[in-house]
C-alpha cells in the first residue's frame, strides 16, 4: 500500500509537468504568429514605402500637375446650383409626386425639352439647364419618428404589434412612410428655381386624390348636417326647460304641467338646462373642429418652404477636383509600384 503512493504522485507529477509544457508551447505559437504577422506588415509598408522615397520627387511633381489640371477643372466647369423646397401632400398625393419626380429626371435624360416647357412655363434656355430633380423624406425630430411609430401601432391588431420594435419600424421606412417631403432641383443656373414652382405645383393633381378629396368633403357634409341637427334638437330641448323655468317664477307647485300627461319638476329642469348647454358646446366644438379640418387640408399640398430666389452652390467632394486628381494619381503611382515589384518577383521565384 505504501509502495503504491509514491508511484501515484509521481504520475500526477509527470502529467502536470506535461500539462504545462503544453501550455507553454500554445502561448509560444500565439507569440510567434503575431511576431510574425506585424513582420510581415512591417515588410510590406517598407516594400511600399521604398520605391516611393526612391522615386518622390517624381511622384511630387506628378501630384502637384494633378492639382493644377484639378484647380483649372474646377474654375472652368459649369458651376451647379441647388435650391430646396419643403412640401406636405394631402390625399396621398405624395405617390402621383414621387412618380413625377421620376418622370421629369426621364425628360432630363431624353433632353425632352419641348415637355419640360410645356410642363413648367419655362424658356427653351432653361429648360436645358435643368439638371435634376430629387425627393426625399423631410426634415423629422425623434419625436415626428416616435409619433408615426406609435400612430402605426394603432393600425395594427394588438398581436402583431407587440413584434414591431421601434428600430425595425425605423429600418422599414421608405419614402412613402413620410408626409413632408424635401424636393431638391440642381441646375446651371442660380436664378431658374423660382419659375419651375408652378409645374412642381401641379404634379400633386390626380384622379385618385380628387376622389379621395370629395369622398372627404361629403362625409365632413353629412357630418356637419348631423351636427346641425342635433344642435336644433338641443335647442328646441332647451326652449322647453327655460319655459318651464318661467312657469315655476310664476307657481309654487313642485310640479309645473307642459301638456296633457306631461309634468316636470323645477328642480330637474335646471339640471336638464345645464346638461343641454354642455352638450350644445360639445356640438359647436365638433362643428369647429370639422370646419377648420376642412380648412387646414382643403388643398391638395401645403408649401412650407418654397424655392429661393437664388440658389446655392452645389459641391461635393466629388466635385473639387483639386482634391479628388492628385489623390487619384497617388494611388495609381502605388498600385504601378506594387505591380512592377509583384512582376519582378514572379519573375524571380523558381
Amino acid at each position: 500500500m505504501s509502495e503504491n503512493l509514491p508511484n501515484t504522485n509521481k504520475n500526477e507529477e509527470v502529467d502536470l509537468g506535461v500539462l504545462f509544457n503544453a501550455i507553454g508551447k500554445f502561448f509560444d505559437k500565439i507569440f510567434n504568429f503575431i511576431s510574425n504577422f506585424f513582420k510581415v506588415l512591417f515588410s510590406v509598408f517598407i516594400y511600399t514605402l521604398k520605391p516611393l522615397i526612391a522615386n518622390f520627387k517624381i511622384i511630387l511633381v506628378i501630384m502637384i500637375l494633378s492639382g493644377v489640371i484639378g484647380y483649372t477643372m474646377e474654375k472652368y466647369k459649369t458651376q451647379t446650383y441647388k435650391s430646396v423646397m419643403y412640401v406636405k401632400p394631402y390625399f396621398d398625393s405624395k405617390y402621383q409626386l414621387v412618380n413625377n419626380i421620376n418622370y421629369f429626371n426621364a425628360l432630363i435624360s431624353n433632353k425632352d425639352y419641348e415637355t419640360l416647357i410645356e410642363v413648367f412655363d419655362i424658356t427653351d434656355e432653361e429648360s436645358k439647364i435643368i439638371d435634376r430633380f430629387e425627393i426625399e423624406i423631410g426634415p423629422e425630430s425623434e419625436n415626428d419618428k416616435i409619433k408615426d411609430y406609435d400612430t402605426y401601432l394603432k393600425s395594427l391588431d394588438s398581436i402583431r404589434a407587440q413584434s414591431i420594435s421601434y428600430d425595425d419600424f425605423i429600418e422599414n421606412r421608405d419614402i412613402f412612410s413620410s408626409d413632408f417631403f424635401e424636393i431638391t432641383v440642381y441646375a446651371n443656373k442660380k436664378d431658374v428655381f423660382k419659375n419651375l414652382e408652378n409645374g412642381l405645383n401641379s404634379s400633386f393633381e390626380n384622379t385618385y386624390s380628387e376622389k379621395k378629396k370629395q369622398k372627404r368633403d361629403s362625409l365632413l357634409y353629412i357630418k356637419k348636417q348631423n351636427i346641425l341637427a342635433s344642435i336644433r334638437s338641443v335647442d328646441s330641448l332647451q326652449k322647453v326647460y327655460i319655459k318651464v323655468l318661467e312657469q315655476d317664477s310664476k307657481t309654487s307647485s313642485s310640479t309645473i304641467s307642459l301638456s296633457e300627461g306631461f309634468s316636470i319638476e323645477p328642480e330637474n329642469s335646471r339640471t336638464k338646462e345645464y346638461e343641454l348647454l354642455n352638450k350644445e358646446l360639445e356640438l359647436r366644438k365638433e362643428l369647429s373642429a370639422l370646419e377648420e379640418k376642412k380648412i387646414e387640408e382643403n388643398d391638395f399640398f401645403d408649401i412650407v418652404s418654397g424655392f429661393q430666389d437664388i440658389g446655392s452652390i452645389s459641391k461635393t467632394i466629388f466635385q473639387k477636383y483639386s482634391i479628388i486628381l492628385p489623390l487619384l494619381a497617388f494611388a495609381i503611382i502605388c498600385l504601378i509600384f506594387m505591380m512592377k515589384k509583384s512582376v519582378a518577383f514572379v519573375k524571380r521565384y523558381d
